[in-house]
């Protein structure tokens, strides 16, 4: 005989059949070995209690504090301890109790239903600007076109271009002036016809901007104010533009200054909600969704959102997160901007494990690589 500990990583779908197992037989041990960690907040301690036995009769367990069981407290915080087997038959019994429990069964179906995914989609940076964070990623008329190729060439999936800097205290930009500087670019890709070889993006939240985009081909509107403008919310529905609904706390000239939230994950997915529904009203179908990494946001809070991103997957969209050389990464480990890729590829691989079916980069080629790499031991 012999015994592995295997990863808890493992491809348990991939495990089950090359044992053997029967297609039936694979989901339902798969659904036994994926382990969910499911906190709530401000429970009923009556549904606490009711919650612990049911979870403990379906082989789950509810980390609750003491004096729970006495009702020490008329509200707790608890922490589910389930698999997606458990959480299906919990969320059935849950929905004929009483304090609230109704409700949570709802979410754990949810839950148990989200699939992370399997590939990862590259979107490679182009600013059209003198002003943005990195050097690296700043290209004027022909020079943007060649980086455009070259980053199609390196396995871009889309290619992001923006001409206004949204880094922290960044100036203000009349839509004039960033319609200016993005024209020429926007001139030739219509010439040259990138849009046949690879998914074009619009890096703003000006509708005039916008627009001279869609008509050069773009499908996608990346948008940092996550759709406040109405005007963005027809574009995209007239076009039949993707939207990437992005959370910023405050201006790129107000989000760094001592951001707070009370739970930045609850905050972040109100947002979210608010906006999609948003979206949904005008009639945009197609919906993705950036915590936004450093937009208003601590060192704490960025970290919070790359680790709990499978949080999001209940809203049923694709997630895109864009860590890309920025300052947390130099909080950890002091790093100039071009010192940074490291650091951004540990970010951005933690977050394709945790959900992320997008990644904003500037260096297509080591995420293409590295995503490959991982995509084996996953």
């Amino acid at each position: 005989m012999v015994v592995e500990v295997l990863s808890n990583e493992l491809n348990i779908k991939n495990y089950l059949k090359l044992l053997g197992v029967d297609g039936g037989g694979v989901n339902i041990l798969a659904a036994k070995a994926e382990m969910h960690l499911v906190a709530i907040k401000d429970l009923h301690v009556g549904g606490a209690n009711i919650l612990k036995q049911d979870a403990l009769s379906v082989g789950a367990d509810l980390a609750v504090p003491k004096g729970t069981v006495i009702a020490a407290q008329k509200r707790v915080d608890a922490l589910l301890i389930a698999t997606t087997k458990e959480l299906e038959i919990l969320a059935k019994k849950e929905l004929a109790q009483p304090f609230g429990l109704k409700g949570l069964a709802i979410k754990l179906k949810k839950i148990a239903k989200v699939k992370k995914p399997k590939e990862c989609e590259i979107m490679g940076v182009i600013n059209a600007n003198d002003d943005s964070f990195f050097s690296g990623s700043r290209f004027l008329e022909r020079d943007a076109v060649v980086m455009i190729e070259q980053m199609i060439e390196e396995g871009a999936d889309i290619i992001d271009i923006g001409a206004v800097s949204s880094r922290p205290n960044a100036a203000i930009v009349s839509a004039t002036e960033e319609l200016e500087r993005i024209t020429p670019i926007l001139e030739l890709i219509k010439e040259k016809n990138i849009a046949q070889s690879v998914r074009l993006s619009i890096d703003s939240y000006e509708p005039l901007v916008v627009q001279k985009a869609l008509d050069a081909g773009f499908t996608i509107v990346n948008d940092i104010t996550g759709l406040e403008n109405d005007a963005v919310c027809e574009l995209c529905v007239s076009y039949g533009a993707m939207a990437v609904i992005m959370h910023m706390q405050g201006t790129p000239q107000t989000m760094q200054k001592s951001p707070t939230y009370n739970s930045v994950l609850d905050d972040v997915y109100s947002f979210f909600n608010e906006r999609i529904e948003k979206a949904e009203r005008f009639g945009i179908k197609d919906i993705v969704l950036d915590v936004g990494i450093g937009f208003g946001k601590s060192l704490e809070d960025n970290i919070s959102l790359i680790k709990n991103l499978e949080h999001f997957l209940t809203l049923e969209k694709k997630l895109l997160v864009g860590a890309s050389r920025k300052s947390m990464i130099d909080k950890i480990f002091p790093s100039s901007v071009e010192q940074r890729l490291s650091g951004t590829l540990a970010l951005h691989l933690e977050a394709f494990r945790n959900g992320a079916a997008m990644l904003r980069v500037h260096d297509v080629y080591a995420h293409k690589q590295a995503l490959e790499v991982q995509k084996e031991l996953l």
